[in-house]
């Protein structure tokens, strides 16, 4: 968000290399499947299981002390081969004559004082540094690697002609280990170096630099010295052997890593680089030992853009701090880096100064930095990340003075807002302001630059955005992720508002006219937060879904429900309520409606049914069942006195008269009709019940008329009832005469279902056939039964 890292990648060239060279390994290691790590196996020498197809093997720090030409010649389709921290002390380059697609060789770290030429494949990175090799190993063949990129070698004595065989090459970088180097004194070697864009030397980690080499170059780009220890006594040597390598035009980066010096000749180098045409100059890991005093410098015309210096370890506890920070302050360059150091404060310059970028990252600087200073009228960027600030309106005061400001990062302090009850005063130019992982609270928005467009508040204490922030008109990226929001802010003080970032917080039912307020999002993230999924997510949910997904960052994935516990983990995609269930106006409507429906169906059903006519039955039935429970015991044991009780219709008296009767009487039956059984003072209902009870068969004549009949139906309707009453199978159908279905009305279900599960019997026209009708009718009497007559005579 602050650019702070442009400077950087601009100025470390071994930073940029490294990069290249590892991801060219991972690119390897991505595009198959058969990459190979044995590192930190114990191993003595190179596994013969190895797959075939292998193309990235990492034998790194085991103890393989030799390599044959049978440890590798199997895999034919290697291409990185790392054999780093291993004690390989001799190597044969044949050993590689059937790895024809091997690029990429690193056999740094090991003990190797000897090798072996022969033509060698096509390497890109070749690495024998850090080893015990007396003179550079170069091989005439090596001349042939057209597509080397990176050669790493090491020696301990230089001669001027050694890599003349890989001079003609276009290497981009060639890294020397001279920490074994030796000269006898007064003895002065040089070496020339060609056609290489970055040169890193490493010197001895423990002892002071002494190596007076003479080392030329053409096209060097980039320097980098790594393990430079100096003193007082031995600084105007280093400084000599700068002078051939930085005499050339090219050299825009140079880079210092793990420095120990005085802080004199620290100001003497600075002092001998700064007329040179150096851009970017680059110190890693400084000590400053001995004394700090004031040193005289001379800020002549320089070509210097950028100094960055990172984690500096000072020795020295007392001295003066002006005599220290004077030197950075008055540098007359852009960009200056001073991170991860003891630094309490740093001074204003005397006079209008030339910074355009200050980065004091990781230093102790408190809230009166640069208070009341007026020079920096160019400064663009300033970076305080990781200091001791702790008043947002000293901050404030601090840019009134640095019209030409435009982007501030002062994240990781302990900064709080709402202390000052005036409004905060800020420099009008700040479009990108960085206040993340600080302790602010809401009232922060009471104290922002009028103009700014880049906000960054993630990790505060925040739990609410004021609704008018009428300030904040030109915000175009707001990002407050990691606070304690409870809602989405809508874009009514944010009109140009494009992107919002208010993941982790605790927005449990965003606002549903989110996306209708704010029509220019171009990206929100808004994962990860406590989603209700209930009824008031609803809206939102369909509306996010109907947002591309190249605006929801995160989005289905990061966007889960968290309550209630049903639902916790589900997917706000796959998060469904019906409308009935969270509409209660509509619930009540429905359920009304379904009543309504319910009821008139009711109502239509027992009008087509007959339902009254079916309740009348059963009371009856009922009462007449109660009034049987009160009859004594001797009566009730007179319950069976016929043969047969015969429902019929009138109109079809004729024919039971005079056919069915006599034939059953003539059988000895006692045959129940109601014009001669009924009792007298009785209702109809009740001696049709006692005539069915007292009777062990009942017997129906089925006719057209008897459909018509409601009294022969009454019959019928109990008779059957008394079927599943007593379990028996007391029904026997005569049918008269053809009955069409049709015929039947609809509240006579019992009579159509009768006519369909149970057998009939029909009376035959022909009276051929009659006889055969009365033998089925005699057989439903095959039981005899002792009937118990009113005299209480027992009659067979």
């Amino acid at each position: 968000m602050t650019k702070d890292n442009e400077p950087i990648v601009k100025s470390s060239c071994f930073v940029g290399l490294m990069i290249i060279i590892v991801g060219t390994i991972i690119q390897f290691s991505d595009e198959s499947e058969f990459a190979v790590d044995k590192s930190k196996r114990g191993l003595t020498q190179v596994p013969k299981d190895l797959p075939l197809k292998t193309k990235v093997l990492d034998m790194s720090q085991n103890y393989i002390s030799e390599l044959q030409v049978s440890d590798v010649s199997f895999l034919s389709e290697l291409k990185v081969l790392i054999l780093s921290h291993n004690r390989i002390q001799l190597l044969d380059f044949s050993v590689f004559k059937f790895n024809q697609d091997l690029e990429y060789l690193d056999l740094s770290h090991n003990q190797l004082q000897k090798i072996s030429c022969h033509p060698v494949v096509s390497f890109r990175h070749l690495d024998l540094s850090f080893n015990d090799f007396k003179a550079l190993p170069i091989c005439k063949e090596f001349g042939n690697l057209s597509q080397l990129n990176f050669l790493g070698l090491s020696a301990m004595k230089l001669q001027r002609l050694d890599l003349l065989p890989v001079a003609h090459l276009h290497l981009s970088y060639i890294l020397l280990d001279l920490r074994n180097y030796y000269v006898k004194e007064n003895e002065k070697e040089s070496l020339q170096v060609l056609n290489a864009k970055t040169l890193h030397l490493v010197f001895h980690p423990n002892s002071l630099f002494s190596i007076q080499v003479s080392i030329s170059v053409n096209t060097l780009g980039c320097l980098q010295l790594t393990n430079i220890k100096l003193n007082d006594d031995n600084c105007q040597v280093f400084i000599n052997f700068l002078s051939e390598l930085t005499r050339g035009p090219n050299l825009l980066n140079f880079t210092l890593n793990h420095m120990e010096t005085t802080w004199k000749c620290l100001v003497r180098v600075f002092q001998y680089l700064w007329p040179k045409p150096v851009e970017y100059l680059n110190i890693y890991n400084l000590t400053i030992i001995e004394s700090i005093h004031e040193e005289y410098f001379t800020y002549s015309k320089t070509t210097l853009k950028a100094l960055k210096i990172e984690h500096i370890t000072n020795q020295v506890f007392l001295y003066s701090q002006t005599a220290l920070y004077t030197v950075f302050s008055e540098m007359n360059i852009m960009m200056l880096t001073i991170s991860d150091t003891p630094f309490i404060h740093m001074l204003c310059p005397h006079a209008p100064s030339t910074f355009k970028f200050l980065n004091f990252t990781q230093n102790v600087f408190t809230d009166s930095i640069f208070e009341k200073c007026s020079t920096l009228v160019k400064l663009e960027t300033l970076i305080l990340r990781k200091n001791g600030l702790k008043d947002l309106f000293k901050v404030g005061l601090m840019t009134k003075e640095m019209p030409s400001l435009e982007i501030l990062d002062v994240s990781w302090n302990s900064l709080e807002s709402g202390r000052h009850e005036e409004n905060c005063t800020w420099v009008e130019s700040i479009v990108v302001l960085n206040l993340s992982s600080n302790i602010l609270t809401d009232s922060v928005f009471r104290c922002l630059p009028p103009r700014i467009k880049v906000l960054d508040l993630h990790s505060n204490k925040i739990k609410s955005i004021p609704k008018q922030v009428i300030k904040l008109e030109a915000l175009q990226e707001l990002n407050v992720a990691f606070n304690y929001l409870t809602d989405l802010p809508g874009c009514g003080s944010f009109s140009r508002l494009s992107v919002l970032i208010i993941d982790h917080n605790s927005v449990s039912h965003p606002s549903t006219n989110f996306f209708q307020s704010c029509q220019t999002m171009k990206s929100v993230k808004a994962g990860n937060n406590p989603f209700h999924c209930t009824c008031d997510l609803r809206e939102f949910v369909k509306n996010i879904g109907q947002v591309s997904s190249e605006v929801i960052e995160g989005w289905p994935d990061s966007y889960k429900c968290d309550y209630p516990d049903g639902y916790r983990g589900t997917p706000l995609e796959d998060f469904h309520m019906s409308e009935l269930s969270c509409n209660i106006t509509l619930l009540i409507v429905t359920i009304g409606a379904t009543m309504l429906v319910l009821a008139v169906t009711m109502t239509s059903l027992c009008i087509y049914l007959d339902l009254p006519w079916y309740l009348r039955m059963v009371c009856q039935w009922t009462q007449t069942q109660r009034r049987a429970r009160n009859v004594p015991l001797e009566e009730l044991q007179r319950n069976l006195q016929f043969h047969a009780f015969i429902s019929y219709s009138e109109h079809d008296s004729y024919w039971v008269k005079n056919e069915l009767v006599p034939n059953l009487e003539k059988e000895g039956m006692q045959i129940c009709l109601h014009e001669r059984n009924f009792v007298p003072g009785k209702s109809i209902v009740e001696n049709i019940i006692n005539c069915i009870e007292k009777s062990y068969k009942s017997i129906f004549v089925l006719s057209p008329n008897f459909v018509q009949s409601e009294w022969c139906h009454y019959e019928l309707y109990f008779a059957h009832h008394n079927l599943f009453h007593e379990g028996s199978n007391n029904l026997i159908l005569i049918l008269l005469e053809p009955i069409p279905q049709n015929s039947i009305p609809n509240k006579y279900h019992k009579l159509r279902a009768l006519m369909t599960q149970r057998t009939y019997l029909e009376w035959p026209k022909e009276k051929s056939k009659r006889g055969l009708f009365w033998a089925n009718i005699r057989a439903a009497f095959h039981i005899k039964l002792t009937l118990v007559t009113e005299n209480n005579d027992v009659k067979s």
